[in-house]
């Protein structure tokens, strides 16, 4: 069966791809408004990581629109949750028998509820997965120490895959790094170099 992964080259997204890599083809997808190249963070993971990978393409009014929000809201959450939500029905497009994030069970944002992810199923006709939902920030790191080379750092210095980039350069465009540092924490953010060596 096959599987699109929405994929940012971190942590979570890698380990959920290991996850279900045992029952489907694993393809991992990154979204992107068009705005940098930072998808290529995702790909060049994706390739070390020896996985399919794919680049789709997101409505840039969508990005517009969040970055909007997280201006007004003076932080991201709502916005990263609309670019989400428009990333996943992106990928459900494709033609795959499901989908699936690297959403865990303590994450703020993005989060997936059991409605959302039926309505994708119902009318997209995949299967939602989210594998990592009954795990917590803990288990997560004591796995990934196990199976994965990880680089983590203050999220401005560690490359990005996923679509945070994207929109941190829409409020940069706009009103400079002050824009940035109005709307986002500066928060650890992850990027896998590769599988750990195994003896």
């Amino acid at each position: 069966m096959d599987l699109a992964l929405l994929y940012s080259g971190g942590k979570d997204s890698t380990l959920a791809a290991l996850f279900l890599d045992s029952f489907y083809d694993v393809r991992l997808v990154t979204g992107r408004f068009g705005v940098t190249d930072d998808w290529k963070h995702a790909e060049a993971a994706a390739e070390r990581l020896e996985y399919p990978f794919e680049v789709v393409d997101l409505d840039r009014a969508v990005a517009e629109a969040a970055v909007e929000r997280m201006r007004e809201d003076g932080y991201p959450r709502n916005g990263i949750q609309r670019v989400h939500e428009h990333a996943l029905e992106r990928v459900a497009e494709l033609d795959v028998d499901a989908v699936a994030d690297g959403t865990r069970r303590d994450d703020r944002v993005p989060t997936i509820s059991r409605a959302q992810a039926q309505s994708l199923e119902d009318r997209r006709g995949v299967d939602y997965l989210s594998p990592l939902a009954g795990l917590g920030r803990n288990a997560v790191d004591r796995l990934v120490e196990e199976r994965l080379t990880v680089e983590t750092g203050p999220s401005a210095e560690i490359p990005k895959g996923d679509y945070e980039a994207e929109l941190r350069a829409l409020l940069e465009a706009d009103g400079g790094q002050e824009a940035i540092d109005a709307v986002f924490p500066e928060h650890d953010q992850s990027y896998v170099r590769g599988l750990a060596d195994s003896d």
